[in-house]
């Protein structure tokens, strides 16, 4: 008997509360790596974090739960996301200020 092919899923999240200046996009990047998803991350100018999470179902699941808490120093207030319909990247990358 064959094995399944997992379920894919894309998210795009947007993280607020203290979640710059405390290692959040670096944190992200190596959950992501971790968990072997593909996406990004980068803060906002208004002071949030935002990331694209795309892999398996369930490692995405365990990410956005991972998010609720970020790194040590991270004090996270709401995590909002939302269903890509986009086709998946391939990597993670930390990506500049938008």
């Amino acid at each position: 008997m064959s094995q399944p092919e997992p379920l894919l899923r894309t998210v795009r999240v947007r993280i607020e509360g203290r979640v710059q200046g405390v290692g959040y996009r670096y944190w992200t990047e190596r959950a992501a790596d971790k968990l072997h998803l593909a996406g990004w991350v980068r803060n906002r100018r208004d002071g949030s974090v935002e990331a694209v999470f795309s892999g398996d179902a369930g490692d995405v699941s365990e990410m956005l739960e991972r998010c609720k808490d970020g790194p040590h120093s991270a004090h996270v207030t709401a995590v909002t996301v939302t269903e890509e319909g986009a086709s998946a990247p391939t990597g993670f990358d930390v990506l500049p200020t938008a």
